[in-house]
């Protein structure tokens, strides 16, 4: 945890962003796996570390906006737990160490909230994504499940997108952390991956190393000779020459905050001369991406700039044609860019998603586009300072949208099918880093991460 302090400030930033009635903020408890005693892997909710920070099953805490009172609701263990789990904090000596002096039986929580509810009092409370939790909102505010997210707070949400979005020194510093351990588990598949080896076996290697440094995964490790797939999660592949391996995987720290980095490598020591040309195009794009990462860009603007310099990139290599300006404004580069340039990341990977992209990555000014590939950024808004956030082009052929496409005639005047279709089995580039964006302009966590096409090649031939 930080200081309790820390916590302290936050709420009181809280509580002046609302009116009135009660802020309900609710832990996470265990989910079983395959039976009641057998859980997933335990993970506090974000918002609840970031206003409490306290990391443990069974917790709750009510911010009364009327009355100036903050109480946290918890039990204490038995000795009956004890035996099992060892010596634990009491819910007062957590209390403390959030700065809330106030705590109470959490069996005590139901009747606060319905007393509250039955006095006409607005009880604010964030879009639940956990079904117990659904289940207690749904049954204490008399709410349908159907309605439970179109109901939660509109205030509370924005109150806490306007907290979180700006990431503090003390949380840098926990991210730079992530990005170190996540570079670490990078360099490592760089250096083992070989010929005959399986997905899965360089996957254990870097989830290893994220759990070796005190922490767990930011999110399930994307590793794979497969590209093309964007969020390919199957590992039951063999490695071989002549093929990538793309690498999406992240650390998350001790106090869970995230990182999220991509690299992709040649199986063989040396990339091909093809893989070469779409992957410099790719690592381009990315440091330019990342130099105009400044405050008072919009995202969207640096996004679609990204998709024109993909696709001026591979009209040289003859797989478009045309005016690329045209091009990315009909959408026709999505056919090798279908995602957006990057998302917030802090707490979360992606950073709020459970309060609404919209809310999180867009603005009143700043609209999300509708057109396939564009409609999938999750942050256009304009950029500030102490914004953290990925930036992560990349060149996918991927085939099932080029058949779609191609016998659609989609965008043909833009796109050359017939080299197209030859490099259906290529799969895909992508590289990600994760950026600061200060008032002296983008920063990129962590120490360096190999990425330039010698830098990489010199790990493969160890």
């Amino acid at each position: 945890m930080f200081s309790a302090q820390t916590y302290v400030d936050r709420r009181k930033g809280l509580r002046e962003q609302l009116d009135t009635g009660l802020i309900l903020l609710l832990g996470n408890n265990d989910v079983g796996m395959n039976y009641i005693g057998n859980t997933f892997r335990y993970r506090q909710d974000s918002n609840f570390l970031y206003y409490v920070g306290i990391d443990h099953t069974g917790m709750a805490t009510i911010i009364d906006l009327d009355e100036g009172t903050e109480t946290l609701f918890g039990n204490d263990f038995s000795i009956d737990d004890i035996v099992w789990m060892g010596p634990q904090p009491t819910t007062a000596e957590l209390g403390a160490k959030a700065g809330l002096s106030e705590t109470k039986p959490l069996s005590e929580l139901e009747a606060a909230v319905k007393k509250a509810k039955s006095a006409g009092r607005k009880v604010h409370y964030l879009p639940p994504y956990r079904h117990d939790n659904m289940i207690k909102l749904h049954q204490w505010l008399d709410i349908p499940f159907s309605d439970l997210k179109a109901q939660a707070s509109e205030e509370l949400i924005k109150g806490v997108v306007a907290q979180r979005s700006y990431k503090s020194d003390e949380e840098i510093v926990e991210m730079e952390k992530a990005v170190a351990t996540t570079g670490a588990m990078h360099i490592a598949a760089m250096k083992v991956a070989k010929e005959g080896q399986t997905e899965a076996n360089l996957t254990g290697i870097v989830h290893g190393i994220a759990v070796s440094m005190g922490g767990e995964l930011s999110y399930p490790v994307i590793l794979t000779k497969d590209g093309q797939t964007l969020h390919n999660h199957y590992h039951g592949n063999i490695l071989k020459k002549g093929e990538m391996v793309l690498g999406d995987f992240g650390a998350e720290t001790g106090m869970h905050y995230a990182g999220d980095i991509t690299r992709t490598f040649p199986v063989g020591k040396k990339f091909t001369s093809k893989q070469k040309d779409i992957y410099q195009i790719v690592l381009d794009c990315e440091v330019d991406s990342i130099k105009a990462c400044k405050p008072g860009v919009t995202y969207q603007e640096i996004h679609l700039n990204a998709a024109k310099m993909l696709a001026e990139g591979l009209k040289s290599l003859g797989l478009m044609n045309g005016n690329m300006d045209d091009a990315v404004a009909a959408g026709a580069h999505a056919l090798f860019f279908p995602h957006g340039l990057g998302h917030m990341i802090g707490l979360d990977v992606h950073d709020m998603e459970d309060l609404g992209e919209d809310y999180v990555g867009y603005s009143d000014t700043v609209k999300r586009s509708d057109q396939f590939g564009t409609a999938y950024l999750r942050l256009g808004r304009e950029l500030e300072s102490g914004f953290v956030l990925t930036v992560e082009p990349g060149i996918y052929f991927i085939p099932e949208l080029i058949e779609q496409w191609s016998a659609e005639g989609k965008f043909k005047e833009f796109i050359n099918y017939d080299k197209v279709i030859a490099n259906k089995g290529f799969g895909g580039v992508r590289i990600e880093d994760n950026v600061l964006i200060t008032d002296n302009g983008p920063r990129i966590l962590g120490p360096p991460i190999p990425k330039t096409i010698d830098e990489v090649e010199a790990i493969r031939r160890g």
